[in-house]
């Protein structure tokens, strides 16, 4: 029991604070792109969210903020109002998925022995960073509202896969114990890009491919600095309240 209220307090700090920054990033580098994106949309005559939402990790909660007006002969769906009320929700949506990002990186961390300092904390973070956005990203890449996507459930189970083949991947390949599990762990990295991410039937979209490049990049470097700082803020955090333990069960004695 101790280990883990260890864990869940760690990660409830790091994951605050990683998340009050993401929702600032979030504010400068990809919501003004998303709000342009309605624009589009709104001329379009309006777009089904329901199948075009991105997966977690890949644009974090600010597509979750992003919903835009119904068409005009269906009723309107409730959205936070842009300015104040729509930063409280990301902020909120962003805290909420910082700590449950930093629970897993903490609990796996653990397992392989804990981020000891700040500077292992960011290599963790690039891997956390190349699991959950860079895999998944190559295949699904961040989408705008009006663009076209494939099946939801589709896309979440090769999502999913992608996550847990690459971090699979990545400890035989860290683990250092042959040649033959790195070539096993270059093997499952590669194998969801094989088998190829599900595809819209068309990708006829009235957003500029400009605005979507756009998009990609900016979701990809706030999520690598969001990473980045999750896992320093582990190593930190750890260190200064495990002090010279050498894991989180001697710890808050």
């Amino acid at each position: 029991m101790t280990v883990f209220r260890n864990v869940v307090f760690i990660a409830a700090i790091a994951g605050l604070l990683s998340g009050m920054v993401m929702a600032g990033m979030q504010t400068f580098a990809t919501v003004p792109l998303i709000l342009q994106a309605e624009v589009y949309e709104e001329a379009a005559g309006g777009h089904d969210h329901g199948s075009a939402h991105n997966m977690p990790g890949m644009e974090m909660s600010a597509s979750a903020t992003a919903e835009a007006a119904a068409p005009a002969e269906e009723e309107e769906a409730w959205a936070p109002a842009d300015g104040l009320e729509r930063f409280s929700f990301t902020a909120l949506a962003n805290i909420v998925t910082g700590i449950g990002f930093a629970l897993v990186l903490v609990a796996v961390s653990e397992m392989a022995g804990g981020i000891a300092g700040w500077r292992q904390g960011v290599f963790w973070g690039f891997a956390g960073f190349a699991v959950f956005t860079l895999a998944p990203g190559l295949g699904l890449p961040p989408e705008l509202p009006a663009m076209p996507a494939a099946d939801l459930a589709a896309r979440q189970v090769w999502w999913i896969g992608t996550a847990v083949a690459t971090a699979a991947g990545l400890g035989l390949i860290a683990s250092r114990n042959s040649l033959a599990f790195s070539l096993l762990g270059v093997a499952l990295i590669v194998a969801p890009h094989v088998i190829g991410a599900p595809q819209p039937a068309s990708h006829e979209t009235p957003i500029p491919e400009s605005l979507h490049h756009q998009f990609v990049v900016a979701v990809n470097v706030t999520n690598l600095i969001f990473w980045v700082v999750l896992g320093a803020l582990v190593g930190i955090v750890r260190g200064r309240f495990t002090g010279t333990a050498k894991s989180l069960r001697d710890s808050f004695a």
